[in-house]
C-alpha cells in the first residue's frame, strides 16, 4: 500500500515539474520559437483549438514567427487570439501568412518576466506539496485502518520527504534557469 501511494505521489509531482517546464517555454526570451504560439487556443468554428493544429509555424529569421493557417478563413481568428494572448506581440496579416516580430527585451520588460516565472514556480512547489499532502492523509488513514504499521507509515513519510524536496529542488533549478536566460542580454 505504502509503495503504490508513493509511486503515485511521485508521478503527480513529476507531472507538476513537467507543466512548469511547459509554462516555462512559452516565456519568450527575446528569441522567436514556435514554442510561444504552439499551444495558443484559437476559437475554430466554434471550438478552442491549438494554434499548432490549424497552422504550420516556422522561424524564418531569429526575431520572426511566421504562421501559416491551413485554412486560410481561420487567419482572423488566429490573429484575434494573438492580440487577446499575454504574449504581448501585434500579428501583421498579408492575407496569407501571420507574421510576428519578436522586440528586444527591455530591462523593465525582463524584470517583469522574471517575477512570472517566480510566480509560476511558486506555483508549481505548492501544487507538490499538495501531492504531499494528499499522500501524508492517505498514509495515515491506512495507518488508522491498521493496513499498514507505524513503522511502514514512519517509513513512508520519510520516502514522502524525499520526493518532495526532489523535486521543489527540481522547480527551482528549473526556475533559476529560465531567470538567468531572460536576463541575459
Amino acid at each position: 500500500m505504502v509503495k503504490e501511494a508513493l509511486q503515485d505521489a511521485s508521478e503527480r509531482m513529476q507531472a507538476s515539474v513537467r507543466v512548469l517546464e511547459d509554462e516555462l517555454a512559452i516565456i519568450r526570451t527575446g528569441r522567436a520559437s514556435p514554442v510561444l504560439v504552439e499551444k495558443l487556443m484559437v476559437n475554430y468554428y466554434e471550438q478552442p483549438t491549438p494554434l499548432n493544429q490549424l497552422a504550420t509555424i516556422s522561424v524564418p529569421e531569429p526575431r520572426l514567427l511566421a504562421i501559416r493557417p491551413f485554412d486560410a478563413s481561420s487567419l482572423a481568428e488566429i490573429e484575434r487570439s494573438i492580440l487577446a494572448s499575454d504574449l504581448g506581440l501585434t500579428p501583421n496579416n498579408d492575407g496569407k501568412i501571420i507574421r510576428l516580430s519578436i522586440p528586444s527585451l527591455t530591462e523593465e520588460r525582463r524584470r517583469e518576466l522574471t517575477r512570472v516565472v517566480g510566480k509560476r514556480v511558486e506555483k508549481a512547489r505548492v501544487a507538490v506539496r499538495n501531492v504531499r499532502r494528499d499522500t501524508q492523509n492517505d498514509l495515515r488513514e491506512f495507518e488508522r485502518e491498521k493496513i499498514i504499521s507505524e513503522d511502514d507509515l514512519e517509513r513512508g513519510q520519510k520516502e514522502l520527504q524525499r520526493l518532495t524536496d526532489d523535486s521543489v529542488e527540481a522547480t527551482n533549478a528549473l526556475g533559476e534557469r529560465k531567470q538567468d536566460e531572460i536576463m541575459q542580454v
